[in-house]
């Protein structure tokens, strides 16, 4: 049996825009008429464009393949045609060319409250949709209370659809879609409806289908939920799929053609393969101390302990399109300012980078960002509060930046970001941003008193209070 549970060929959606509302009228008579004359006496070709509509392709030539057990996010601008897509793979819209395969039970979440009658109540709507689904009646009274215990919307569930608000509608449509143990979830940013604590819920039910072998395509626009969930992304622009790989660099390209209006898509696509050539040897570049490098308690003073990789400095940054300013000279210091990139955990060290202004400009705040290597967001530092910074700079002056910082994550390696954010022309805007623009290690150690990624311990104490 095939391991592929979506193939996408080819596919295509227009839309005819006509050219005035008689033209709805006129061109079926057009057609009617032209159709009896012969082809050798036609004026115009049988592929001519339309005197009386265009086509417009919300999707154009998609093609793609999702496997089994695979998570896969579709991420793109408003219009790039992602809820199109989903709609025609859960078949309740028919392409204009181009064809889906699918294998298994699909459930969706696409439209909010799509697939509910709004007269009945919540509970006569779980019998239509389960049933819908393939789920006879026995089979639908045994996961109920699963149902309505996920959904959690107590004594509405009795109640007319119609009185729900958009929340409680989203709570007992997932529920619903997710209990019936689909092959293939689809969920189309339906999850930004509900409040943080059934979000959470929620990505925690995806996550456990996603281990028993459910295949999920899942589109949103939060970059950090597509990172997190997913094994591999697609970026549609301009009705196409633009390019298709791991989350991270996916989304760092989403990213930069929003933000960045002078970049192309020659240039997007380059920097694109260097991100995912970047990723792939993560491992690889993951130096080792030198044999000089001092191990834990060698009795060495602490700052000998921090090193600089050569192999970690052989990688391009993503640079945005300067527009008031360069950022160069980027790199993490000691405190006595010995330039490092293999640090260790609970020691003190200074991010550093320059910044030369091209622009007049006002309320300067400088950033970084430090990152894991998935593109998880481990925290930031500004100079200035927000909306609170009174630096005005001029053109050609040059400022040194330097944030100091205390290493709490655990052994692997990172990234950090740079900008700069300022006014110009009474206008707040990225002066300068570079995205992994410096990556760094944190060195194994021989034992850790921590879990996950973050050291919060300052202390503890074990006390005895009863002795048997």
């Amino acid at each position: 049996m095939s391991d592929t549970a979506i193939s996408v060929k080819n596919l295509s959606k227009a839309y005819r825009i006509w050219r005035d509302p008689a033209a709805r009228l006129k061109a079926p008579l057009w057609d009617a008429v032209r159709g009896i004359i012969p082809k050798a006496l036609r004026r115009t070709p049988d592929q001519a464009p339309s005197r009386y509509y265009k086509d417009h392709y919300a999707i154009k030539n998609i093609s793609f393949e999702v496997k089994k057990g695979e998570t896969v996010g579709i991420i793109g601008r408003n219009g790039s045609g992602k809820s199109t897509l989903l709609k025609i793979i859960c078949g309740t819209l028919q392409p204009t060319s181009g064809e889906v395969y699918t294998q298994g039970r699909i459930t969706a979440l696409l439209e909010l409250g799509s697939g509910f009658n709004p007269e009945f109540t919540g509970r006569e709507n779980v019998f239509l949709n389960a049933s819908v689904l393939g789920l006879n009646e026995k089979q639908i009274n045994a996961k109920m209370d699963e149902i309505l215990a996920f959904a959690d919307i107590g004594e509405f569930i009795d109640q007319p659809v119609k009185t729900y608000s958009s929340g409680m509608t989203m709570r007992l449509a997932f529920s619903v879609q997710t209990a019936v143990d689909p092959s293939i979830l689809i969920v189309d940013e339906a999850l930004s409806v509900g409040d943080e604590l059934f979000q959470r819920k929620c990505f925690n039910r995806i996550e456990k289908l996603r281990e028993g072998g459910t295949t999920v395509l899942f589109v949103s626009h939060d970059a950090g939920s597509v990172i997190r969930l997913c094994s591999r992304a697609i970026l549609l622009r301009q009705s196409r799929v633009f390019i298709q790989g791991k989350p991270k660099a996916v989304v760092t390209i989403y990213q930069k053609s929003l933000l960045d209006s002078k970049v192309d898509d020659q240039a997007l696509l380059t920097e694109f393969n260097e991100l995912e050539n970047r990723v792939t040897r993560v491992d690889q570049n993951a130096a080792e101390p030198p044999k000089s490098a001092a191990p834990n308690g060698s009795g060495l003073p602490d700052e000998d302990l921090a090193f600089l990789a050569p192999s970690l400095l052989d990688h391009k940054p993503l640079e945005y399109s300067n527009n008031g300013a360069l950022i160069s000279e980027v790199r993490i210091e000691t405190l006595t300012g010995r330039h490092v990139n293999c640090i260790q955990h609970g020691r003190e060290y200074k991010y550093a980078y320059t910044v030369q202004f091209t622009k007049p400009a006002e309320n300067i705040i400088f950033g970084s960002l430090m990152k894991m290597m998935n593109g998880f967001e481990i925290g930031g530092m500004i100079s200035q509060p927000l909306n609170q910074s009174t630096l005005v700079v001029k053109p050609g002056e040059i400022y040194h930046i330097a944030f100091k910082f205390k290493c709490l994550i655990t052994p692997g390696t990172y990234t950090f970001n740079a900008g700069v954010v300022g006014n110009i022309e009474g206008q707040e805007q990225y002066l300068a941003r570079s995205i992994d623009v410096l990556l760094f290690k944190v060195n194994p150690e021989k034992q850790l008193f921590h879990t996950g990624h973050i050291n919060f311990q300052t202390g503890m104490s074990v006390l005895k209070v009863k002795s048997s």
